[in-house]
């Protein structure tokens, strides 16, 4: 199994050919935009909101998360997109967080949506300039954890697309947090859709590596030879797919799978209609399957 530097190298050759004034100079790993929508907050001083998004993107973007250099133009791409739903107390907020990653597609200018999560509990305290603190054996404040889970938890899905399992150590670090905040005891199997399940399914679950080398095969090994090898590039698209129902049979409720599906639903109604016939009709028979709710976006790639 590759290592970090392994994974690092590929990313950096991967990449495509850009021209960026200072691209020698060393930065963090992530380049995540935050946006705070306060409609529903009703609060007059609005500053405090444009001090959480300047504290909270100092926060992702301004730490090293890994033992890796990344040059600027390598930085992994997001956004945090934040519902402020209400403030039930002073300087505490009860919002919805939709994070989303996005990966270069070697030799091209178009970037692939690996993940596209949304966070329906995201609560914690903030006052203005409070200064942000992170230490994966320690826990500060909920803030400062919800944050570095997503942070850890987007890095390792984009190694996990370089390379098998690439991703291992950072989900590990991302189970460490789940620990020490105390959201594994959110482990009603009824409702998967949280941050406990999300780094139990990545991390501790051998029932959910297929999906772990889905995300291999649809990028590093798909979506990478689109310009190269095409033909390879859709064969391993439809295993990443074969992998994704092998799981879905077996765990109806993976949040994994969901997830998975959530950032390429879009993505594989269009591409797949360029696959070959055969491979376009297996695809939709899985696809059809494992995530009904998109039927119709799927049954136009039969008509492309």
């Amino acid at each position: 199994m590759p290592n970090q530097l392994t994974i690092k190298i590929l990313r950096w050759i991967l990449l495509p050919v850009v021209l960026i004034s200072g691209h020698n100079v060393l930065a963090q790993e992530l380049n995540f935009t935050v946006t705070i929508n306060s409609d529903r907050a009703r609060m007059q001083q609005t500053d405090v909101f444009q001090n959480m998004k300047s504290t909270f993107e100092q926060f992702l973007n301004g730490r090293s998360w890994t033992g890796d250099e990344f040059r600027t133009h390598e930085r992994i791409k997001g956004n945090l997109l934040m519902t402020i739903n209400d403030m039930p107390q002073v300087n505490r907020f009860n919002a919805t967080v939709q994070v989303q990653v996005v990966r270069p597609v070697f030799g091209t200018n178009y970037e692939t949506l690996v993940l596209n999560f949304i966070d329906r509990s995201f609560n914690f305290e903030f006052m203005e300039n409070q200064p942000l603190e992170f230490n994966q054996f320690n826990f500060f404040n909920n803030i400062s954890s919800l944050l570095a889970f997503y942070a850890i938890i987007s890095i390792g899905l984009d190694y996990d697309t370089f390379s098998f399992r690439g991703g291992d150590a950072f989900f590990e670090t991302a189970n460490n947090v789940v620990s020490r905040a105390g959201w594994d005891t959110d482990m009603s199997a009824s409702n998967r859709r949280n941050r406990f399940w999300l780094s139990n399914e990545l991390f501790n679950s051998q029932a959910m590596v297929p999906v772990r080398e889905a995300y291999y095969l649809y990028h590093r090994r798909g979506m990478d030879l689109m310009l190269t090898n095409p033909e390879e590039g859709f064969k391993n698209i439809l295993a990443s797919l074969q992998n994704i129902a092998e799981v879905s049979q077996l765990q109806p409720n993976s949040i994994l799978v969901i997830s998975f599906l959530d950032a390429k639903s879009d993505e594989l109604s269009k591409v797949l209609k360029n696959a070959p016939l055969d491979i376009k009709a297996e695809a939709v028979e899985i696809l059809l399957k494992i995530d009904p709710n998109n039927s119709r976006k799927y049954n136009e790639i039969l008509k492309g």
